[in-house]
């Protein structure tokens, strides 16, 4: 009788099925991993909650910033003016909450005028070359060589001191970092692989710098305008303590200005908006950060 053997041969192994994950959007990826910072989070979380309260908070308060509420020089604490009160009476904390508005407004359209000069003048210097770039950059150094803070004073000097006139005066003397920067970023992609792939396909000038060098430069111009917008506000407060701030508009750097020569006497005149000054530039630089390592392409692979 014959033996039937229970043995099986050796079957071929089925192939592995191998499940790709689906490519994340860069964009996606950058934003997770931004909210996933915490110091990022805890940036965003503090400056949302100085715009809202800039917002909204001198509607709740209720007290006018430029009436006279109580004595001059009342501390803090006391009743009708939680924060004290300034030179004149006024109520510091009523001015701190309307003052964050126009101090927000010309740090952020300030840092959109200086990235915006920067970068069109980074992009020509960066793209073109040749005598271009070397015009543009002589240009560029003789505004890196004046002093910043010197030239705003003589703009605001020579101009009414307005707001207008503060943020336009802080746009055009900040830019010159932003065109370097930009400029650095050009002269790295110019030549890259699909940048002369895209001119060979016949791309015009205009099409190469905007659409297809400029997205891959905006990583460092994107942190660079969230730190510039904080020193766009450091910036006009330094203008409004040294008496060039605009005298009808309350901002934080005014409040400083105006009561300076009290600050022995009545530090929290001086100090609180000082302090209102100090979390939102740390907010901006800590989004900033965030922005920064969100972006930076080893951060992606941890």
């Amino acid at each position: 009788m014959s033996v039937v053997s229970m043995d099986k041969s050796p079957s071929v192994a089925e192939p592995a099925v191998v499940l790709a994950s689906k490519p994340q959007n860069p964009q996606v990826e950058a934003l997770l991993l931004f909210l996933r910072n915490g110091t990022a989070a805890l940036g965003l979380s503090m400056m949302a909650i100085i715009v809202v309260m800039c917002l909204i908070g001198p509607g709740l308060y209720g007290i006018d910033p430029y009436a006279i509420v109580n004595v001059p020089f009342a501390p803090p604490g006391t009743p009708g003016a939680l924060f004290g009160t300034d030179f004149l009476g006024r109520d510091i904390l009523a001015g701190v909450l309307i003052g964050g508005r126009p101090t927000l407004i010309v740090g952020c359209v300030a840092a959109a005028m200086t990235i915006g000069i920067g970068v069109l003048i980074g992009c020509m210097a960066g793209y073109f070359g040749g005598w271009i770039d070397r015009a543009l950059m002589k240009f560029t150094e003789f505004f890196q060589v004046l002093p910043a803070l010197l030239l705003a004073m003589v703009i605001v000097s020579i101009f009414e001191a307005s707001l207008l006139t503060i943020t336009l005066a802080i746009g055009i003397v900040g830019w010159p970092q932003a065109a370097r920067l930009t400029r650095a970023e050009f002269l790295r992609i110019r030549d890259l692989e699909y940048v002369r792939a895209t001119r060979t396909a016949g791309a015009r000038d205009f099409y190469l710098i905007f659409n297809t060098i400029l997205p891959g430069a905006l990583p460092p111009i994107i942190v660079a305008s969230a730190l510039t917008t904080g020193g766009s506000i450091l910036f006009e407060s330094g203008l409004s303590f040294l008496g060039l701030g605009d005298p009808n508009m309350m901002s934080w750097g005014v409040m400083i200005g105006q009561n300076r020569n009290y600050l022995l006497e009545a530090w929290w005149t001086v100090s609180i908006p000082g302090i209102a000054i100090f979390l939102t530039v740390l907010a901006i630089s800590l989004i900033g950060d965030g922005i920064n390592d969100a972006l930076n392409p080893r951060m992606r692979k941890r």
